[in-house]
């Protein structure tokens, strides 16, 4: 079952104060990012996010699962709906994960 947009804008809504928040499609389900760095997918209808140790502190309770079938374990998170939470989950999330490579430019 793919992400409804509603939901997916829903969560980037959410997130935005933690910076510029974009959902990317990805196979059929959403990559979201915030200011250019991927922090997390949603599948489903679920935000998993990418664990880090910084991450693990911010969460009121951990779980682990993976995004979709063959996928490493992403922290899941049910409570979507605390703004403030969100924000600070992902701006200690991104601020842990390393930047993002830069692509070489095709010829």
């Amino acid at each position: 079952m793919a992400s409804s947009a509603n939901f997916v804008q829903y969560v980037a809504e959410q997130c935005a104060d933690a910076g510029e928040i974009v959902a990317k499609k990805m196979f059929g389900e959403y990559g979201i990012y915030c200011d250019g760095k991927i922090f997390g997918l949603i599948c489903d209808d679920c935000l998993y996010v990418k664990p880090t140790d910084e991450g693990r502190a911010v969460l009121r309770e951990v779980q682990m699962r993976p995004p979709y079938e063959g996928a490493k374990d992403y922290f899941y998170v049910a409570d979507v709906d605390d703004r403030a939470y969100l924000t600070q989950l992902v701006k200690v999330t991104c601020a842990a994960l390393p930047e993002p490579k830069v692509k070489a430019k095709k010829k």
